[in-house]
């Protein structure tokens, strides 16, 4: 009797344990901080974690296969310096034209990863990874290692902009996840990538064509990747060449601690997004604490250990 319990409380904590350590922190620090549940630090919040955010939704996809995706911090990059240097000041092209490439460069970097990965059965470790040092050489190389600067002022509204009090970087997030929702739980694709994911050769089995499913996940990947770029560099008013160094990482945790496995196969986008929220809050709060930078990074990876681990466990 008693060892049923434990096992019970076992599997509630493994389903349910995100949700009550979201609560918990967002109570404590409710109470250490009088500025934390103000409606001005809350938009901040979600302003603060839209980028990566919008990077978990596409990296998500790529984990329920089973795979992982190193890449994404230096599409980032590649695609705000694109976008951002086809609308210097005085430039004819559209805004949105520019932004249109910028996407098309992140489908074009997950359309590379996703060859390797699904159709040359290479590592997706070591393709993403591959993709990762050519794209970043690639900014490089395009901007001289120099930020593009002088940018028409129309583009900022998508990185600053409000609609109302919410801040366009957090309605594209929302948007996106809303997409991602529904690819996932409502629609034949979201059934065959789980199924991917779970058991690959008994999906292949039952007719699932596991190489378009991969090739289909990076390529989603490498999308949501340059959107955060673009709108990362509306925010900042640059294109730098060495943005998102370190975005995968994070990207990867958010996913991770929301309860997708590494071995592929389970997760929610719900549990991608609280993952994602439970960091935002967390670096909110040590810096409202007055917390270094430094102790952060060291709480960070303690955070990326413990869902390894936990991760581990579940699948035991």
């Amino acid at each position: 009797m008693e060892k049923a319990k434990n096992i019970n409380i076992g599997k509630i904590l493994s389903r349910y344990g995100i949700y009550v350590a979201f609560l918990i922190l967002f109570i404590a620090l409710s109470i250490a901080s009088p500025v934390f549940l103000t409606t001005t630090n809350i938009l901040n919040i979600f302003r603060q974690i839209s980028v990566i955010g919008i990077i978990s939704v596409g990296m998500l996809f790529v984990i329920l296969t089973g795979g992982i995706d190193l890449s994404v911090g230096a599409i980032v990059a590649l695609a705000a310096v694109i976008t951002t240097s086809m609308i210097r000041e005085g430039s004819q092209t559209p805004i949105i034209v520019a932004v249109f490439c910028g996407i098309l460069v992140g489908a074009a970097c997950g359309i590379f990863s996703g060859f390797f990965v699904a159709k040359m059965e290479v590592q997706a470790f070591i393709a993403t990874l591959a993709t990762m040092t050519i794209a970043r050489g690639i900014c490089y190389v395009y901007t001289n290692g120099r930020p593009i600067t002088g940018l028409k002022p129309g583009y900022r509204n998508i990185g600053m902009g409000n609609i109302g009090i919410v801040p366009v970087p957090v309605i594209i997030y929302l948007g996106i996840v809303l997409i991602g929702i529904f690819l996932l739980n409502f629609s034949k694709f979201g059934r065959h990538v789980i199924a991917v994911g779970g058991n690959e050769k008994a999906a292949i089995v039952s007719g699932i064509d596991a190489v378009k499913i991969k090739f289909a996940c990076h390529v989603i990947s490498g999308i949501t990747a340059a959107i955060a770029g673009i709108v990362l560099s509306a925010r900042i008013q640059t294109g730098q060449p060495v943005a998102g160094e370190g975005y995968e990482l994070d990207a990867i945790t958010a996913v991770v601690i929301g309860g997708a496995s590494l071995s592929g196969g389970k997760g929610s986008m719900v549990g991608a997004v609280v993952g994602m929220l439970l960091i935002g809050i967390m670096t909110n709060g040590l810096d409202l604490l007055n917390v270094s930078s430094y102790y952060q990074q060291v709480i960070k990876g303690a955070i990326i250990l413990i869902a390894v681990l936990t991760d581990k466990m579940k699948t035991k």
